[in-house]
């Protein structure tokens, strides 16, 4: 199998539960404050990506360009990834969950509703 192929829906949802079964492995923090904390990590990721495309467009005068625009898909994958194990976090049925609001989500107008 190519490394570079996509994996099916089923393969990302197992990865996820091999994630999370991971991390509430080794969390130091448990209960509220870990559910808490892992949805924190989020705008570490986010922020990590906002890095990313300031270097990649060498926007600080001072660094110029640190980044590639490799960088920034990767940032957005962790981005991804760490919103995908927050939600199991939050939820055993995160697959159900995550497809009925893609699917909301996917069916929304992209403009205004017609005068």
């Amino acid at each position: 199998m190519d490394p570079h192929e996509p994996t099916g829906a089923a393969d990302l949802w197992s990865a996820v539960d091999d994630l999370w079964e991971r991390l509430e492995g080794a969390q130091r923090h448990t209960g509220r404050e870990g559910v808490l904390l892992r949805i924190l990590k989020l705008s570490e990721e986010v922020g990590e990506v906002s890095e990313a495309v300031i270097g990649a467009t060498g926007q600080n005068p001072r660094k110029g360009v640190t980044h590639s625009w490799e960088d920034v898909q990767a940032e957005l994958c962790d981005v991804v990834i760490t919103a995908l194990v927050a939600l199991r976090t939050l939820t055993p049925q995160a697959r159900q969950v995550f497809a009925g609001h893609l699917e909301r989500v996917r069916e929304r107008p992209l403009g205004p509703p017609a005068a």
